[in-house]
């Protein structure tokens, strides 16, 4: 993707940041200077939106934390959600195909999570915690085991992620919405080979959101999409939008957003793509990409 012309001599009136490896830093949390710089675009009436690939209920938990208010792209476009919490759109993934997805991560042994309306589920707590510490500490070695098990353990003590025996219990209930399934390997050639497995089905989008993971979703559960139809439904233009990512998953925004912004912590097939770099996750780099243009 060639670069957009900077700036596009329009006013920013919206701002969409990913937040893990962006917002975020490695102990998972909002630094105090992004906050503030959220709080401050707010205050001059820029609409700020979270778009993660989080469920709603794990995205919120860090806002709450922090002290802070704002709408919310979640599982990677699947839903969106006002200030308010209520669903303003929703592209569940069709069971036959959920189904099929899991199907083939179990053949390939890939551990995963699905991810639904009412929060995300594992059939192995222990793992969903274990699985988070290594990916932190191999992106950031000389943190402190420690502090980042505890850290990744709000995900159980904090009722962000439900253990439960068997995912087919959620798969036949029809008062789930299912949004994504989150596989995990660091055997990269598992993980590859399952998430070739998936590529061929019509309505599937396979994507990465870090090295050791696939996120599959519906075909058409994009943050770029979902950003789109949430900048038009507030009378916002997307060439007055400013996009913040750090990922693959973060891709479709940042190529639909007038201004597109990389972490400094982005691979550089990302930074190429996009209009300007700033800081990394562990110094604030949302917060400086934001001062830019206030």
């Amino acid at each position: 993707m060639a670069k957009k012309a900077e700036g596009c001599g329009s006013m920013i009136k919206c701002i969409a940041t990913d937040m893990d490896g962006t917002l975020l830093n490695t102990m998972q949390k909002i630094t105090e200077e992004n906050r503030q710089a959220i709080l401050q675009a707010q205050s001059q009436g820029i609409e700020v939106v979270v778009a993660t690939g989080r469920s709603y209920q794990e995205a919120m938990f860090v806002l709450h934390e922090a002290g802070l208010t704002t709408p919310v792209i979640c599982v990677n476009g699947a839903e969106v959600r006002s200030h308010t919490g209520e669903v303003i759109s929703a592209i569940p993934i069709p069971r036959e195909l959920v189904r099929e997805a899991a199907k083939r991560l179990n053949e390939h042994d890939v551990y995963f999570e699905v991810y639904t309306d009412k929060g995300a589920f594992t059939v192995d707590g222990g793992r969903a915690v274990s699985v988070l510490v290594d990916i932190v500490l191999s992106v950031n070695p000389d943190v402190n085991r420690e502090e980042v098990a505890y850290a990744a353990g709000a995900r159980l003590r904090d009722g962000l992620i439900h253990p439960i025996d068997d995912y087919e219990t959620i798969f036949s209930d029809e008062t789930y919405r299912i949004y994504k399934l989150l596989a995990f390997s660091f055997e990269l050639d598992k993980l590859e080979a399952a998430g070739k497995s998936l590529f061929g089905f019509e309505g599937l989008t396979v994507t990465k959101s870090g090295n050791e993971n696939i996120e599959i979703m519906a075909r058409d559960a994009q943050k770029g999409i979902a950003l789109e139809a949430f900048v038009r439904s507030q009378g916002i233009s997307l060439s007055d939008t400013m996009a913040i990512g750090d990922n693959f998953n973060d891709v479709s925004m940042l190529e639909r957003a007038g201004i597109s912004v990389a972490m400094g912590n982005a691979s550089d097939a990302i930074k190429s793509m996009c209009d300007r770099v700033t800081d990394t996750n562990e110094h604030s780099g949302v917060a400086k990409a934001i001062m830019q243009v206030l």
